[in-house]
This record gives C-alpha cells, structure tokens and sequence, in this order.
C-alpha cells in the first residue's frame, strides 16, 4: 500500500484495499477473466491474448498474486496460473459484508 498509514487501519479495510487494487485496472479485469475460463493453468498465452508487453503482464500478475487471487507451478521454466476459488470467495463475501454493512446515513 504504497506510504500510506496502514497500520492505522484495521485489517479488514486494508483487504478491501487490496481487492480493490486488483479490481481498478481494466488489464487486471481482462487477465482474470482469461484465466478464469481456461480448463487448466496457462503460462505464455496471457500476453497473445492481452495483447500488452510481457513484462506489462507481469506487473499486473504480480499485484494479482500479491492479493492470493492465483496459484500456480512451474511446469518447465514457465510458471502456469489459475485462478486461487477460495480466495475469490473469501473476497466475494468481504465485500458483501462491506456493502450490506455500509448504509448511509444522510443526504
């Protein structure tokens, strides 16, 4: 979370943070979906079908990884990716939570 004050939140905000994160760059968007819908792990062909520069795609998979959104193994040099599903369910009701908690109060 870059120089912010982190400590100062509690752990749940700095995990919505760190969804929001991976949610806020469309190329974040468009690499989860791909992966979402291969019947196995993939290696190489994220940046075919992205269409953005190898190491583009590896910044953005990094930042996806850093919120355990993927698991993966190598398979030769080539490290393959899919999708973490308990994880994305640990985050599908985080922000449930947080939107059904969340009510506005004025205006």
């Amino acid at each position: 979370m870059g120089a912010t004050k982190t400590e100062i939140h509690n752990q749940k905000a700095t995990e919505i943070a760190s969804i929001a994160k991976v949610f806020a760059h469309p190329a974040r968007v468009a690499i989860l979906q791909y992966i979402s819908k291969q019947d196995g792990c993939i290696c190489n062909n994220i940046v075919d079908e992205i269409g953005l520069a190898q190491a583009t795609i590896s910044q953005h998979l990094k930042i996806i990884n850093d919120a355990g959104l993927l698991s993966g193994n190598f398979q030769g040099k080539s490290l393959c990716y899919c999708l973490n599903v308990e994880r994305f369910q640990e985050f599908q009701e985080l922000l449930n939570s947080f939107f059904n908690t969340t009510k506005s109060n004025c205006c």
